[in-house]
């Protein structure tokens, strides 16, 4: 059995910001293994995100962000349970950087749920289309649109984002990370971007 040591649970609490013990004891099942331990912390945290989901989210804040030129704003509801955890430090972190997120990504949408049926139709045809013009055959092309929407999805679909600061982690880890550490179900509600000179949608 690995020798887990205080700094290399220190290494994983400031790469995770999960609490000492959790990260003491993701080390002690990963045999010391500090990347195993952060896959571990992080299917912990989806499943206390899992458990949490149906519970009520009452509190929370608008979370937002002025880009330096004042020409770019966004506004975001992240909600809570309590307002203790609405206040907390980590929280409003991760609603500043959901605010950053839309600002410079700029998603249609919370998830792949809401994207419009007339939008995802239209992206399909041309993906089809796209794939036959490469010569592919039907069934192989039904695949690659397949391969497509996944990616379209990732593009327009906040949850499923790479998020800005680590490409590694989609918004939805963001958040499943976030309710493993706060022990809260926690939700990215309504969002609005507005750029100067762009029309509304």
């Amino acid at each position: 059995m690995a020798d887990i040591t205080a700094s290399s649970v220190k290494a994983l609490r400031d790469k995770t910001g999960a609490g000492m013990m959790d990260c003491k004891k993701a080390l002690t099942e990963c045999s010391g293994d500090e990347e195993k331990a952060v896959a571990w912390l992080r299917e912990k945290g989806l499943s206390k995100a899992q458990k949490r989901a149906g519970r009520a989210t009452s509190e929370g804040v608008i979370g937002s962000y002025i880009h330096s030129n004042g020409k770019l704003g966004v506004m975001v509801e992240i909600k809570c349970e309590t307002d203790f955890v609405a206040r907390s430090e980590r929280f409003l972190e991760f609603a500043k950087n959901v605010a950053m997120q839309i600002a410079a990504a700029n998603p249609v949408c919370l998830s792949s749920e809401e994207v419009p049926a007339d939008l995802l139709a239209k992206e399909k045809e041309i993906f089809k289309h796209q794939a036959m013009e490469e010569g592919k055959p039907e069934a192989i092309a039904e695949k690659i649109v397949e391969g497509r929407v996944k990616k379209f999805y990732k593009e327009i679909c906040l949850l499923e984002q790479p998020f800005i600061k680590d490409d590694k982690v989609s918004i939805k880890d963001l958040l499943n990370d976030l309710v493993g550490v706060l022990g809260e179900n926690v939700q990215i509600g309504r969002f609005t971007r507005m750029a100067l000179g762009e029309d509304a949608a």
